[in-house]
């Protein structure tokens, strides 16, 4: 019997513990913004984002932007249009 945890046994939302801790730093030049008004919180954002930096709240969907790439699959993948990517603005 192996010992070993596969991946169907990784609860959902255990990503964040698992992957390494890169900061995104300033290289970003997208930043997704929601509109929890228009949001279903279908779970879809959280489900598909590659860095796990999508979380569910009651108010609806936050965004950890230490670690957002700005990648834009979370706005791919939102059914209602509820996401947009912005430019990011650097300031200073």
């Amino acid at each position: 019997m192996s010992s070993k945890i596969k991946y169907k046994d990784i609860p959902i939302g255990l990503a964040v513990s698992v992957r390494p801790q890169t900061h995104t730093g300033g290289w970003r030049s997208f930043m997704p913004v929601v509109d929890n008004e228009k949001c279903t919180k279908c779970g879809l954002c959280v489900i598909y984002c590659p860095e796990a930096c999508v979380e569910m709240t009651d108010g609806g969907i936050k965004f950890d932007m230490d670690y957002c790439k700005g990648c834009g699959i979370c706005e791919n993948e939102c059914n209602v249009d509820a996401i947009v990517m912005e430019r990011e603005v650097l300031v200073g």
